[in-house]
């Protein structure tokens, strides 16, 4: 469902991504983890067509996302590091707005937009300007126009960030829900989401792949989640798939 096969993109010498592989199938959810400036979100936009990558495909659901990105628009649901929101719309035109792009009509995207308002819990701030709305409640509206279509592939950049504890329990509890049935690529800061949601892990460090692996292995004679974070990130890391 959600594929990447040989992804680079340089920036002249600097190389963002370099020779990324992995395939994740239907029912999967995946942690993809990594540094700052490790090369995460610039996967994530090259898996989704945000980005044209200098060397490699990216494939969702079978389509290739430069060649066909319109029709692998159509089963994916993408919530980007900062989202994309418009600051002078309300979160009920914004989700209008997305389910009219989508080739929704009028019922679905009203039934829709009342279940995942429901699911994010935004009727309190639905008809207010999104541009005053907490960083929160922004990032609430963000995955609920990801989530709007039920898309059967998910790509999601630090879901869970500026959610306080409660919403962060709502968010892992959707994303397995949803996991059964879907494919979920997220990436996270937080170590404990990976053991809480994912079973599989992704790690990128410097732009290249260094673990693909079951979450169970990615500890290795008892260490903590942070030792085994710290271990394939540094500089001395080894690939190990």
């Amino acid at each position: 469902m959600i594929e990447a096969e040989g992804l680079s993109k340089h920036y002249g010498r600097f190389k963002a991504t370099d020779d990324v592989s992995f395939k994740i199938s239907q029912g999967e959810v995946v942690a993809f983890l990594g540094p700052n400036g490790a090369g995460k979100s610039t996967t994530m936009k090259l898996l989704t067509g945000y980005l044209a990558p200098t060397a490699g495909t990216a494939r969702i659901a079978g389509y290739d996302m430069k060649a066909d990105r319109i029709a692998g628009a159509q089963v994916l649901g993408y919530l980007p590091e900062n989202g994309p929101l418009y600051p002078d719309m309300t979160p009920s035109s914004l989700l209008t707005f997305f389910g009219e792009a989508r080739g929704m009509n009028r019922e679905e995207i009203v039934k829709r937009t009342a279940e995942v308002v429901t699911l994010c819990a935004l009727s309190s701030v639905l008809h207010k300007p999104i541009g005053k709305l907490s960083r929160g409640y922004r990032q609430r509206v963000g995955m609920a126009q990801a989530l709007l279509h039920e898309p059967e592939v998910l790509i999601m950049d630090e879901p869970t960030a500026g959610l306080d504890p409660n919403q962060i329990s709502e968010v892992r509890a959707t994303m397995q829900r949803l996991g059964k049935d879907r494919t979920i690529l997220l990436s996270t800061h937080i170590l404990q989401e990976v053991e809480a949601v994912a079973n599989r892990v992704i790690v990128i460090n410097e732009g290249s792949l260094v673990y693909d692996g079951p979450t169970s292995e990615l500890n290795q004679d008892g260490e903590s989640m942070n030792d085994a974070f710290e271990r394939l990130t540094s500089s001395e890391q080894a690939v190990v798939s």
